[in-house]
């Protein structure tokens, strides 16, 4: 049975009233209480080897907004989580990651370690382990938050020191080498430049590179490859007048172009400079999230993305408003002549890509993506892509039921790429609830594996990750 030991009311000032913002309401909203609950019950079975924890970061405002200017990516962090061990669901937690938002609603002093530009958001907008440590992260400037194993707010954690300035919400570990590598940019602290930043196994930052831009763009995710760590410049950029009105600053803007710059990674041993990068223009639109890339064996570099004819045109309130919705596509790019070639995956809607995570800057077979729908009450399915053959399998949650972004958790020792599991919350929208579920990757007849009913409803959110006892060891 599940046993509720607590449950803190945050007071979200009616925050997810009905309002014509939809990023405020329905499942947009945010929840009020932070909830501890265990021995959580199970239908179906969990695999016995998923030792360790689902966690997921999404924005959750602790106070009221303003309804005609609340962006979404801009909502005080809460990170979602369930720890499962020996087939049980031992606990399930949502806390918000501190801040000095949060901290000054609370009436607390600000949370511990250094905030270099004075940011007041915590992160809202992924979560995950490395160099055993959870870490909560955002991007445009913000500074990782640091969670104890039970996802309390330990403070803001500059990788021990060596982080010189910003960091990013959409890191990439090469499996190789098992180091962190970003591209960071900074809103309102760097105008003129990006910064390419790799964190050591040690947790402690080894290299920096400022990449000098034309302008201030939303870099929110990067890609790498052997040879390679990409910088997506997009034509998505601050508007002053957004800004000076104290809004979310980027706004579509076309007239910018759209480019992509490949960095020699040559080793990483820091050599190669900003004049080394070799730019491509490629065609206009806007990718949030690749799926993965990789080099091939002629010098090409192969970008799997979800792509987006514009963004933050007509709706500037969030991603989902606009006149498209992302698709995945290919990109080969030939570094030589400094072209592309772009081939539609799938025209459906894709976002929240993901792949096997030992196969990042590798070549690899299989994608997953949820399918998030215009109509907030019509059902998210989870895909997955076999980019080899092409063949496309759906899982569909049911008729109003909203699946996140679908994480690949490998069977520990297999060598067959899709020879796991994927996890991710699913949402009842007519019913007010959440579940975690486990989805076979090879097998999406089999319907859920497993099924854990949460206690209580999960807003939608953004990024999360897969975080075994092995890579963050418990407390307790």
């Amino acid at each position: 049975m599940t046993d509720i030991v607590d449950r803190h009311d945050t007071d979200a000032d009616g925050a997810g009233a009905s309002t014509t913002n939809r990023y405020v309401a329905g499942n947009f909203g945010p929840v009020s209480e932070e909830v501890t609950a265990f021995d959580l019950p199970v239908i179906g079975e969990l695999p016995v080897e998923l030792d360790g924890r689902y966690l997921r970061n999404g924005p959750n405002p602790i106070a009221s907004v303003d309804m005609a200017t609340h962006h979404w990516f801009v909502g005080d962090g809460m990170v979602h989580g369930i720890r499962l061990r020996g087939g049980k669901a031992e606990w399930y937690r949502n806390r918000y990651v501190g801040s000095s938002n949060v901290a000054r609603h609370r009436g607390q002093p600000d949370i511990a370690g250094p905030n270099w530009n004075n940011n007041t958001l915590g992160p809202n907008t992924n979560v995950g382990g490395f160099a055993g440590t959870t870490w909560a992260m955002i991007e445009a400037g913000g500074c990782p938050v640091e969670l104890t194993y039970e996802l309390e707010t330990v403070g803001r954690n500059d990788f021990n020191g060596t982080l010189p300035g910003a960091f990013t919400a959409h890191p990439k570990v090469d499996p190789t080498t098992g180091e962190m590598h970003a591209m960071v940019y900074a809103w309102a602290e760097w105008m003129d430049h990006v910064q390419y930043v790799i964190v050591g196994t040690d947790g402690r930052v080894r290299h920096t590179l400022d990449i000098p831009l034309p302008g201030m763009t939303m870099l929110h995710d990067m890609s790498l490859t052997e040879r390679y760590a990409v910088v997506y410049d997009q034509p998505v950029t601050v508007d002053l007048d957004l800004a000076f009105a104290g809004r979310f600053p980027f706004l579509w803007n076309p007239g910018y172009g759209n480019r992509v710059g490949l960095l020699p990674r040559n080793g990483d041993d820091g050599s190669a400079t900003a004049d080394d990068i070799i730019w491509i223009d490629v065609p206009l639109g806007y990718s949030f999230h690749p799926m993965n890339a990789y080099d091939t064996p002629d010098g090409r570099v192969v970008i799997d993305l979800c792509q987006y004819d514009q963004m933050f045109d007509q709706d500037i309130l969030g991603p989902f408003g606009d006149r498209s919705f992302g698709r995945l596509e290919r990109w080969e790019l030939d570094p030589a002549r400094r072209t592309v070639s772009v081939t539609v995956v799938d025209a459906s809607t894709n976002e929240f890509p993901r792949h096997r995570g030992s196969l990042t800057a590798r070549p690899y077979r299989y994608g997953y993506c949820a399918s998030p729908a215009t109509d907030a009450t019509a059902g998210w399915p989870t895909l997955k892509h076999d980019l080899q053959t092409g063949a496309r399998s759906v899982f569909d949650h049911g008729p109003g039921r909203a699946a996140g972004e679908p994480v690949f958790v490998g069977r520990p020792g297999s060598t067959v790429e899709d020879d796991g599991w994927l996890v991710t919350y699913v949402h009842d929208l007519g019913a007010g609830t959440a579940e975690f579920v486990v989805i076979d990757a090879q097998d999406f007849d089999r319907g859920y594996v497993a099924q854990v009913p949460l206690p209580q409803r999960v807003p939608f959110g953004f990024h999360g990750n897969w975080v075994s006892d092995r890579s963050v060891a418990p407390t307790g």
